[in-house]
């Protein structure tokens, strides 16, 4: 949860002179930081195909503008929820970043909400929907879009591995946790991109050798892995360094086309962000790109 001190005592406006009143408000609005108008869970953010919800540190004019974590809930989900857990939302914004997060389509007969992918019928563009959130978002909250990583969950990581191969240089960085290509791998990409993937060891509801369940196949990881090396022209099919961040263990080619970036993050849990991730993966994140804020 972002806290916010209380405001200063309020003046008695009434004995105070005309010039000295006009003074004392200019310097408490430029004092207080700015709010975006909506973004809580009781409150979210309207765009035209859908809505957002974000959780956001102090900002005040002069201010740099800030990186944000675009956050895909996974199916039957929400993004009132996902800014609702401090495991998450907390690490995101105490390091400056705003954590956005959309939330999926309803689907009739089913709880929660869900995204346009695999073998659902499509209910929404959903790269549309996310240039209308991103639109919306960097001048509400204060944000440098070129410091945007789009993050998701499960079947939101599994969107997140679809945008990443269809349109790469449309956020900074990706980061998808618990998920891989549904429908089968594809043959290839658009380019190179920068992946943070992560995967729990004990999933077994992405495993990590791929399902087939009858409504659509979920590749494996693993085998996405090796499509990012190649799409990413890594010289090298073996990893060139690896890492034991406690409960993580990276691994990260090196090697590859000029702007691109490979980590392949395993962790000892199932099918689930795992405590710690945020900060593991802004960590990433910042090798890459020095912090805007």
């Amino acid at each position: 949860m972002v806290r916010v001190a209380s405001p200063p005592p309020r003046p008695d406006l009434h004995a105070l002179s005309a010039g000295v009143v006009v003074a004392i408000l200019l310097l408490s609005v430029a004092a207080r930081p700015a709010t975006a108008g909506c973004g809580a869970p009781d409150a979210p953010c309207l765009v035209s195909s859908g809505q957002y919800f974000a959780a956001a540190p102090p900002w005040q004019p002069g201010d740099p503008p800030r990186g944000a974590v675009l956050f895909l809930h996974g199916a039957g989900g929400s993004g009132e929820a996902v800014v609702a857990d401090a495991d998450l939302a907390g690490p995101v914004t105490a390091r400056g970043y705003v954590l956005l997060a959309p939330s999926g389509s309803a689907r009739e007969g089913r709880e929660g909400r869900f995204w346009s992918l695999g073998a659902q019928a499509p209910v929404r563009d959903e790269a549309a929907f996310l240039d209308e959130v991103m639109a919306d978002a960097v001048d509400r909250f204060h944000l440098d879009r070129s410091q945007v990583v789009l993050a998701g969950f499960s079947m939101g990581a599994g969107l997140v591995w679809q945008l990443a191969c269809r349109e790469p240089d449309a956020f900074a960085a990706f980061a998808p946790v618990a998920g891989a290509f549904w429908r089968g791998r594809p043959a290839s990409c658009a380019g190179p991109v920068r992946i943070l993937l992560t995967h729990g060891w004990r999933d077994d509801a992405v495993p990590l050798e791929g399902e087939d369940r009858g409504d659509g196949v979920e590749s494996a990881a693993f085998e996405g892995a090796e499509l990012w090396r190649q799409v990413n022209d890594c010289a090298d099919a073996h990893a060139a360094s690896y890492a034991d961040l406690g409960e993580f263990w990276q691994r990260t080619w090196t090697g590859c086309a000029p702007g691109s970036a490979l980590t392949f993050v395993l962790h000892p849990d199932g099918h689930d962000v795992p405590a710690g991730w945020a900060d593991m993966a802004l960590d990433w994140f910042e090798s890459l790109t020095p912090p805007s804020h």
